[in-house]
C-alpha cells in the first residue's frame, strides 16, 4: 500500500495524463479528418459515417459566431475544473476528469490554433445526431462517469487515489 502522501502527487500526474492522451488523440484525428475527408464522407456501417464539418458554436452548434466569447469561456472552465481536481477523491473521478479536461482542451485548441475562424473540427456523423469528435466523446464520457462517480467514498482513507 501506498503512503498517504503517494496519492496526493500522483493524482495530478493521472489527470494530466489521462487529458494529455485525450488531447493528442483528439487532434490527431482532427488532421487526419481534414486530409482524409477533404473530398467527401466516408460510409462505414449502418448511419455511421465520417463527414468533415465545422462548428462555430457549442454544444450542438447553439452559440454560431461566438467564438470569442467561446474561447472565454472554455479557459474559464479550464480554470474551474483545474481547481476542482483537488476535492477529487479516488482513480476514477480523477480519470473522469482528465477525460472532461482534455475534451475541452482539445476543441479549445482547435478554436485558437487551426485557422478557423474560431470553430471546431467536427467528423463522427451518426446522421442522426449532431456531428462530433473524439474531445466531444470524452467530455460526455468524463461527465457520465464524474456523475457516476459522485457521493462515493474512496475504498480506503489512506490512498484516496
Amino acid at each position: 500500500m501506498d503512503s498517504p502522501g503517494a496519492a496526493g502527487w500522483r493524482r495530478p500526474l493521472v489527470l494530466a495524463a489521462v487529458a494529455g492522451v485525450v488531447v493528442a488523440l483528439d487532434q490527431a484525428s482532427k488532421s487526419w479528418a481534414l486530409e482524409a475527408l477533404a473530398d467527401g464522407p466516408i460510409d462505414l456501417v449502418w448511419t455511421l459515417r465520417l463527414s468533415l464539418s465545422y462548428n462555430r458554436g457549442a454544444a450542438f452548434g447553439l452559440g454560431q459566431g461566438m467564438a470569442p466569447l467561446l474561447i472565454a469561456a472554455g479557459v474559464a472552465l479550464l480554470v474551474v475544473l483545474a481547481g476542482f481536481s483537488r476535492s477529487l477523491a479516488g482513480r476514477l473521478p480523477t480519470i473522469a476528469l482528465g477525460l472532461v479536461l482534455g475534451g475541452a482542451t482539445g476543441n479549445l485548441v482547435d478554436r485558437l490554433i487551426r485557422g478557423h475562424d474560431g470553430a471546431v473540427v467536427d467528423f463522427i456523423d451518426l446522421q442522426w445526431w449532431p456531428i462530433f469528435n473524439v474531445a466531444d466523446m470524452a467530455i460526455v464520457c468524463g461527465a457520465v462517469l464524474l456523475v457516476l462517480t459522485s457521493g462515493r467514498e474512496p475504498a480506503s482513507a489512506e490512498d484516496p487515489s
